[in-house]
């Protein structure tokens, strides 16, 4: 039985597209990177060529039936990357893309290498330009708490950063401490933070997140 190169390259594009896919989100530093996109993407292909090949002998009416578990099977691990941490969500995009690397791996597994080109090459393009639209309009919220000087009054502080213009989201006093959630434009916030803190003579950070 000779070597099927037909289908080795279609692993390999598959992979390779996977892995695309995975650099944009290391480079973000989200939940999955190159790894876990290549493998999906390759493993998604394995099992289109497997079901249409080995188990079906080139069927591919009864293969559809095989590419719809790795549809609704890829939740599983797309779940795994999606946590929740301080009533905000996280991982849904990483999520996503995963989503996406498996449907390239089926298309490649297929053959269909354009269509799995093109829509690699739109996934990372939508993934940029998002992040860099919402790195010059979106905001953050920055928890903070605060040690202020002593004799200090910590219910003036909401006033006088509104004076700063600083958005107060959340404000509490506790053990002569002052947590305190602040809203600034992602752009800037680092910028804002510091430009605060040089307002605030005596206060010192405690913890920032």
């Amino acid at each position: 039985m000779g070597i099927d190169w037909i289908l080795i390259t279609r692993l390999v594009v598959a992979g390779l597209l996977g892995g695309a896919i995975g650099v944009e989100r290391e480079f973000r530093a989200k939940e999955a990177g190159v790894r876990t996109h290549f493998i999906v993407a390759l493993g998604s292909a394995l099992f289109m060529i497997i079901s249409a090949e080995a188990l079906y002998g080139g069927n591919y009416h009864d293969a559809a039936r095989v590419a719809a578990q790795v549809v609704s099977g890829i939740g599983f691990i797309g779940a795994g990357v999606i946590i929740f941490q301080r009533n905000v969500i996280r991982g849904v995009t990483t999520a996503a893309g995963l989503w996406v690397a498996a449907a390239i791996g089926m298309a490649c597994g297929d053959g269909m290498y354009a269509v799995a080109i093109a829509a690699t090459l739109l996934t990372i393009l939508c993934l940029e330009m998002m992040h860099f639209i919402n790195l010059l309009v979106s905001e953050k919220v920055v928890d903070i708490t605060l040690l202020p000087p002593a004799g200090y009054d910590p219910l003036k502080l909401p006033g006088e950063l509104q004076k700063m213009k600083i958005n107060v989201e959340n404000f509490a006093v506790s053990g002569g401490k002052i947590r305190i959630s602040l809203r600034f434009r992602q752009k800037n916030a680092m910028a804002r933070l510091q430009e605060m803190m040089n307002s605030l003579e005596g206060f010192t950070i405690e913890d920032i997140n």
